[in-house]
C-alpha cells in the first residue's frame, strides 16, 4: 500500500508541475531591423515618387535608405543581397526610365556594395567612423547608377561617350546627395533604431 502511495503521489507531482516559460526579448537580429528597414523603405518610396527633378538631377532616397540599413545593422552579404533585390522591386512601379527592370540589377549591385564596404571599415576597426555614412552612401549610389545607365545605354543603343561624359557625371552628383542625405539622416534613425527605455542597446 505504502508503494501505490508513493507512486500516486509522485504522479500527482508530475501533473501538477508549472511549465517555466521563457521570455523572449525581439532583439537587434530578430524583428528591429525588419521594422526600421521597411519604414525606410516605405519613406524611400514617397520621397522617391514625389521628388522633382531639378537640372536632371534627383536624390535616389532608396538607395540612401538601405544605406542606412546596413551601415545601422550590418548584414551578412546574403541578407544585403535581399536587401537589394526588395529595393529594385520598390523602385520599378515609380521609375520614369526606359527600362524599368534595370531597377533590380542596379539595387542588387548597389547594396552588395554598400555591405562590402561596411565589412572593409569594420575589419579595419573604422566601423563607428563618422564619415562611414557618407562614403559608403556615395558608392553605392555609383555603383548602382553606373549599372543602371549602362544598362540603358545599351538598351537605347547610346554611344559608350555619352554615357562616360554625360551618364555618369549626373551619377556622381547624385552620389554626392545621397552620400550627404545617408550622413544626415544616419544618427537620427540610429537613437531611433536603440532606443529602449530611454538608453541604447550596446
Amino acid at each position: 500500500m505504502e508503494e501505490n502511495t508513493n507512486n500516486i503521489t509522485a504522479s500527482e507531482k508530475e501533473c501538477n508541475t508549472v511549465p517555466v516559460l521563457t521570455h523572449v526579448e525581439a532583439n537587434q537580429e530578430g524583428y528591429r531591423w525588419v521594422a526600421i528597414t521597411a519604414m525606410l523603405f516605405a519613406i524611400g518610396i514617397i520621397l522617391h515618387t514625389v521628388s522633382p527633378n531639378v537640372g536632371g538631377v534627383t536624390p535616389n532616397w532608396t538607395i540612401a535608405m538601405y544605406s542606412i540599413v546596413i551601415n545601422l545593422t550590418r548584414p551578412p552579404l546574403k541578407r544585403a543581397i535581399g536587401i537589394g533585390f526588395v529595393a529594385g522591386l520598390t523602385l520599378i512601379p515609380s521609375s520614369k526610365s526606359a527600362f524599368p527592370l534595370g531597377n533590380i540589377a542596379s539595387e542588387l549591385s548597389g547594396a552588395t556594395t554598400c555591405c562590402l564596404l561596411v565589412k572593409a571599415f569594420v575589419a579595419c576597426r573604422m566601423g563607428d567612423w563618422r564619415l562611414t555614412p557618407f562614403i559608403t552612401g556615395f558608392a553605392s549610389t555609383f555603383v548602382s547608377g553606373g549599372v543602371f545607365t549602362f544598362i540603358l545605354k545599351l538598351v537605347l543603343g547610346l554611344p559608350l561617350k555619352v554615357w562616360i561624359f554625360a551618364m555618369l557625371p549626373v551619377v556622381a552628383v547624385v552620389g554626392v546627395l545621397n552620400g550627404l542625405i545617408t550622413f544626415g539622416l544616419f544618427r537620427p534613425v540610429k537613437k531611433l533604431f536603440y532606443a529602449q527605455e530611454g538608453g541604447e542597446d550596446k
